[in-house]
């Protein structure tokens, strides 16, 4: 019986993290940005509400870009968020949605 209880604690306080797919999908945008200069540093969080992958453009200067995994409470749905240092924030409810708008700012970001 005390197994059990156990059990569930442990269930109610993981950490919401990325998937292996999510990161992958995250990492090769990453790169792109690393080879054209733009992009020197990473580094991800997560806690029990949510998972961030924060972009630096130095090591030393506050992020560029924050891609956020995060849960509704109430409905139990997954959605991501973008914040970029020269854009607003973005919720997205797919990966692939956030990733393309962050391709888009990349390739902006460049041309200047």
């Amino acid at each position: 019986m005390n197994y059990s209880l156990t059990l569930r604690k442990k269930i109610n306080n993981s950490k919401i993290v990325f998937s292996k797919d999510e990161l992958s999908k995250i990492l090769s945008c990453y790169s792109l940005g690393v080879s054209k200069g733009t992009w020197k540093d990473y580094a991800i969080n997560s806690n029990k509400n949510e998972a961030n992958f924060f972009i630096f453009k130095h090591s030393y200067a506050l992020p560029d870009c924050i891609l956020t995994k995060s849960k509704k409470i109430k409905k139990n749905k997954i959605r991501f968020c973008l914040n970029s240092s020269n854009k607003k924030h973005n919720i997205f409810n797919k990966i692939d949605d956030l990733i393309t708008v962050l391709k888009r700012n990349q390739f902006r970001l460049i041309k200047n």
